[in-house]
């Protein structure tokens, strides 16, 4: 049985000074390292989230019904999946003022505490809830906080909690037309109601924390407040989908988004940024952040799916290549609903339109990813895991090659980032070994010299 060590950070806003290693653009050769400061984080995370990944679920789109009934029919699939964390988009009913298509945006809330009727009672969601922690499973919402429906009972209850233009009529943040704004600023007793919202789906239905929408648009000085309120009901997991405020990531979230690094993989994917770019990203990551917390990288989510393509109409040949990129550098890896049977459209966001299950099945590739990340301690989240250095080869902005330890544990991955095969040799003399090949269990030696080849868009993941 592995022993899983829990991050305690007890130092409350000092900083530390962290060395972190020096990757060039062109070539990561070895030279003197800079020193930056890093934050510290005094975030507890839930030990059962160190080697966890995630898994996003529209209930809309699950299934022909539509309900947390039918989509508990899954949960044996997606435990097999090797998924830990299920994240559920918005469950509540949607505004119907001012309402985006059909049956509206899940992120138009009209009733914090209540459940969409399309999806199904608040009992059905609680005995889904239920059902997943007996099966090992961890649920989080997604949680909106920045704005409401314009018919939620706040809009007349409490008109003086909205922001207004200047001819005093309450404004919808940017073209976000169905949804009307909070005001948050001094204003205690909406950060009171909505702290008291959050904690009714901890106390009464037992979940495990939220995933928070445009988090960095609420003041982190609530989210701070939030996070002690809901830990003192039962520890909580929090994700914030921000990646521009790290403030939040000191007293409130354990994790964000990687939302550069997905854009950087989409560029590369065009030919537009090649592989040295990605330690230009990590080098800055290592020096905002706080160690113990960490991003959250995906090839697709809700957003990027619905607006900007599927992964294959981004990434091409490449969406495997970048998605063991995703589970294998420092951090935390999302698997969109449909990703397992490579979904090939875009989910229409205000209308019924459901996942097509008959697509290419590459279940055992993700579940593959998902053992190797619970398996190696160095794959583990945050400061759990594994330090990530350069490994040197004559072709750096074709190849992206690292490797991470931890202990005893080591892990080398070599990842072709172009549309044709690559034959480049390991300059590197720390790279010494006799290692296997997680998907096809081949063993491989490594020495500095070793020459290797790789296909367009391949990886080798060695262990």
């Amino acid at each position: 049985m592995k022993t899983k060590s829990m991050t305690v950070l007890l130092l409350s806003g000092l900083l530390a000074l962290v060395l972190i290693v020096s990757w060039s653009c062109t070539n990561p050769k070895t030279e003197e390292p800079p020193v930056f400061t890093r934050p510290v984080s005094e975030v507890v995370t839930p030990e059962w989230a160190i080697d966890a990944s995630i898994y996003e679920v529209n209930v809309r789109q699950f299934t022909p019904e539509g309900t947390f009934n039918a989509f508990a029919g899954h949960l044996p699939r997606l435990k097999d999946l090797g998924v830990e964390i299920l994240w559920f988009m918005p469950i509540h009913p949607i505004g119907e003022l001012n309402r985006k298509g059909g049956l509206g945006s899940y992120y138009s809330v009209k009733d914090y505490t209540a459940v969409n009727p399309e999806f199904g009672t608040f009992d059905d969601f609680k005995l889904l809830v239920e059902k997943a922690h007996e099966m090992g499973f961890k649920v989080i919402l997604d949680w909106v906080a920045n704005h409401t429906a314009w018919d939620h009972e706040w809009m007349t209850q409490h008109p003086e909690w909205y922001n207004r233009d200047e001819n005093g009529n309450v404004i919808a943040p940017f073209d976000w037309t169905d949804v009307a704004d909070l005001k948050f600023e001094d204003n205690m007793p909406l950060w009171e109601a909505m702290t008291e919202e959050m904690k009714f789906w901890v106390r009464e239905a037992n979940i495990d924390g939220y995933r928070c929408d445009v988090a960095g648009m609420v003041p982190a000085e609530f989210w701070n407040q939030a996070r002690i309120a809901l830990n003192e009901i039962k520890p909580v997991f929090m994700l914030a989908e921000d990646e521009g405020e790290r403030s939040l990531m000191l007293k409130a979230f354990d994790a964000n988004y990687g939302w550069e690094m997905h854009h950087i993989m989409n560029q590369i994917a065009k030919g537009e940024k090649n592989a040295a770019d990605m330690w230009t990203y990590f080098r800055k990551n290592d020096s905002i952040f706080p160690e113990s917390s960490y991003r959250m990288y995906f090839t697709s989510n809700h957003d990027e799916n619905s607006w900007n393509g599927t992964e294959f109409e981004r990434m091409g040949e490449g969406t495997k290549a970048f998605a063991v990129l995703s589970y294998t550098v420092p951090g935390f890896p999302l698997i969109y609903n449909g990703q397992e049977v490579s979904l090939q459209k875009r989910l229409l966001f205000f209308e019924k339109d459901e996942i097509d299950w008959k697509g290419t099945d590459i279940s055992g590739f993700y579940k593959t990813l998902n053992q190797l990340k619970k398996d190696n301690p160095v794959l583990w989240n945050g400061a759990n895991g594994g330090k990530m250095r350069p490994v040197k080869t004559d072709n750096p902005t074709g190849i992206f090659s690292f490797a991470r330890k931890k202990d005893d544990a080591k892990l080398f991955v070599f990842i072709n980032m172009t549309g044709a095969g690559i034959s480049f040799t390991i300059e590197d003399d720390k790279a010494d070994g006799l290692f296997t090949d997680v998907f096809d269990s081949q063993q491989v030696q490594l020495n500095n010299g070793t020459q290797l080849t790789l296909p367009a868009w391949g990886y080798l993941v060695l262990r």
